[in-house]
């Protein structure tokens, strides 16, 4: 197929063709007691079956390549109340000022975010504060709305008590759990909505595939000589975003935050076993790597703040590189300037007609009806995702953020 009409027919890809129906009692609104006693659909070269997670290593290759995303979800909402009794919601998406996530959550006196105001009509100008008790100090928090161009707003939140900002989102912030669990945050959300291997603050949303992982699940693994390695993406609002449109072309595709170390391009490059993302946010990390290492063996001098992959680059031109020839580059960039880390953002869209260069297979959880997460599973089994989900409907499987997980081998 031309790139012309490759770039055509994915954006021609109709919305209504990824629903399908998901009563609301098929959605898990709390997690399992113990977190691998989830079910797992194993969907292997067009077979299905099912198992226990905790067996997930009997089902993956001995010698594989595990990509995690290391990622922990930060307590992005607060909650102001005007003098007038209307509650406003600062939910804090992405650093502004300063533009760097660690940076951001070492700032002892003020910082800008992107982020949604919840009740915006109510807040047109002015200044809210609030008093917060943060381990055992009175704090007085006011955030000012700087600018407001979209539905994105950029809000100043200042406090006094020379605390880190990190410290005051962890004492009167709020854990975003996803809007369709239809519920409020409970505390023990705070530790079941984080996997076992969070690190990285910066998600709005967890990396949900790596929710089911146990200390037993990776003794397992390792047990099975497969190898477990981390990324980082930080996962914006925009990930629970549905698709509005009727086509896939007028739909804008959220920019997420990936950070991936040289030592992990090396050992991709060497890989000679399966390369197993766990979770959409691993695969469109390890995926956009392909396209970055093309860009900078095209363009040697692009400075490295710059580094992205848009919505449509995998589609708008031909991409002869192998695998391997565009990890190099990168490596190579890398080493040019001097980087352990590539710190880049994304806005890949995987759709039915993209080409997978890297992951060889896939552990996520049951995605929404209508999703741009549907839409990259059924890239990855050639359409095939009907037929996993109307077994996983038939069969008793938990759907969504606390549900069950399936094995995509394609």
């Amino acid at each position: 197929m031309s790139t012309k009409k490759n770039m055509t027919s994915v954006k021609e890809i109709e919305i209504a063709e990824y629903n399908y129906p998901l009563p609301d009692e098929r959605i898990a609104k709390y997690p399992l007691k113990e977190r691998d006693s989830s079910k797992l659909l194993i969907y292997n070269k067009g077979e299905i079956s099912e198992d226990t997670f905790r067996n997930l290593a009997d089902h993956i290759p001995a010698g594989s390549l595990m990509i995690f995303n290391n990622t922990k979800v930060i307590q992005a909402r607060l909650r102001f109340r005007k003098p007038t009794g209307a509650q406003i919601e600062v939910f804090c998406l992405e650093p502004e000022s300063p533009n760097d996530y660690a940076l951001i959550f070492q700032q002892t006196e003020s910082c800008v975010w992107q982020a949604l105001v919840g009740n915006s009509n109510r807040w047109k100008s002015g200044t809210l504060t609030q008093s917060v008790n943060v381990a055992g100090k009175e704090i007085t928090l006011t955030a000012e709305r700087i600018s407001s161009p979209s539905s994105i707003n950029s809000v100043r939140l200042s406090w006094d008590g020379g605390i880190t900002f990190a410290e005051l989102l962890e004492s009167v912030g709020e854990l975003p759990i996803p809007p369709y669990l239809n519920r409020k945050t409970e505390e023990s959300d705070k530790n079941t909505y984080q996997t076992v291997y969070s690190k990285i603050k910066g998600s709005v949303a967890a990396p949900t595939a790596g929710l089911h992982f146990t200390p037993t699940v990776f003794e397992n693994l390792r047990s099975n000589n497969v190898e477990c390695r981390e990324v980082t993406l930080h996962v914006g609002a925009g990930t629970f975003k549905p698709v509005k449109s009727d086509l896939i072309a007028d739909h804008e595709m959220h920019e997420e935050y990936i950070e991936v170390s040289k030592e992990l391009i090396e050992r991709l490059i060497a890989a000679e076993a399966a390369t197993i993302a766990v979770g959409t946010t691993s695969v469109r990390t390890i995926e956009s790597l392909y396209f970055l290492g093309e860009s900078v063996a095209e363009e040697p001098a692009t400075d490295p703040a710059t580094l992205h992959v848009d919505q449509w680059t995998p589609y708008e031109k031909e991409h002869t590189m192998s695998a391997v020839e565009s990890l190099k580059a990168l490596h190579t960039y890398m080493e040019h300037h001097g980087l352990e880390k590539i710190h880049a953002h994304t806005r890949i869209m995987i759709a039915p007609g993209y080409k997978y260069r890297i992951v060889k297979a896939i552990v996520t959880n049951f995605h929404q009806p209508q999703s741009t997460l549907l839409l990259l599973v059924s890239a990855f089994v050639s359409g095939n995702w009907k037929k996993i989900y109307e077994y996983a409907l038939s069969n008793g499987f938990r759907f969504l953020s606390y549900g069950d997980s399936s094995l995509l081998i394609p």
